[in-house]
């Protein structure tokens, strides 16, 4: 006799079915699960599938999209402008990862090429995000600023200028981070380190820049429809086994009321998502990149 399957909570409209391993999941048309009247724990239980269970549905994207399409029609007891604080909820990620970046790579001993070829994906995860934050500014949003401002316009197109130069160290680490993964030699760690050191230094200060002088001016001038574009282009480049570790990169060192209410934004399916899946699989991704530096 074949085995008995087991009912869907309370509420569940089947009408696609994915099968995630061993554990399935019901899901309504528009690709979001259908979870009513069982109550999170109930959801828990029913989404709960083995560790390393990796996302794919559509509808996952709503966890990020929050976020990355810069929603602000919620009210917030914070007196900081949404954009405000949504960009630098975004630099905070960026400030943190070129930090440990730089930290990590000093950190590994000599001949350890395994050690080397993590930090180096990991690098390439990171510039590659930040490459689509910076082009994503270039191309959607001080195009938007710039026909408003007249005297700031100048402020603006330094911006523009930084992430080049940015660009540009970036591809010499790069290089640098090629050549130490390959033997992960002493005196090439020690090279990359000081490259990584002085792009971190150089990242925080452009965004120390553009979050005290070009922000204020995003706030004045450019629309709430406006603004949501620019970060949906950055989610559409997301890749999608990778939208649960941006959002535990996003909410790592969030403040609790930041974290509760950003949290409280979501839908109970993407909350339940974040809970039951995301969180494990960022523990994971960061212990295995991070190592001892267990603590950013």
């Amino acid at each position: 006799m074949g085995k008995t399957r087991q009912a869907p909570p309370a509420g569940c409209v089947p009408q696609r079915m994915y099968t995630w391993r061993w554990r399935r999941f019901l899901v309504d048309g528009a690709g979001a699960p259908r979870i009513h009247g069982g109550g999170l724990d109930q959801a828990h239980h029913w989404v709960r599938g083995k560790p390393g269970l990796q996302v794919e549905c559509k509808w996952v994207a709503t966890v990020v999209g929050r976020l990355a399409g810069m929603t602000t029609s919620s009210a917030s007891h914070s007196t900081t402008h949404p954009y405000t604080r949504e960009m630098a909820m975004i630099h905070r990620v960026f400030r943190r990862e070129s930090r440990l970046l730089a930290e990590l790579v000093q950190d590994v001993a000599s001949s350890d090429t395994t050690r080397a070829g993590i930090l180096a994906e990991h690098w390439r995860e990171y510039s590659v995000g930040l490459h689509a934050h910076h082009t994503g500014e270039d191309e959607m949003l001080w195009p938007v600023l710039l026909p408003h401002i007249d005297l700031d316009a100048e402020q603006v197109l330094a911006m523009e200028a930084q992430h080049h130069e940015l660009g540009a160290g970036m591809d010499e680490v790069r290089v640098l981070m090629d050549r130490w993964r390959a033997h992960a030699l002493s005196a090439d760690r020690d090279e990359l380190a000081e490259a990584l050191r002085r792009h971190h230094r150089r990242l925080s200060a452009h965004l120390d820049e553009e979050e005290r002088v070009v922000m204020p001016l995003v706030v004045r001038h450019v629309s709430e429809s406006q603004w949501r574009a620019v970060g949906e282009r950055g989610l559409a480049e997301t890749p999608r086994n990778r939208l649960m570790i941006s959002l535990g990169a996003i909410l790592e060192d969030c403040p609790a009321e930041e974290r509760r209410e950003f949290l409280g934004r979501l839908p109970l399916a993407a909350r339940v998502m974040w809970k039951v899946l995301g969180e494990r699989q960022y523990r994971r991704e960061t212990r295995r990149i991070r190592g001892r530096h267990l603590s950013a």
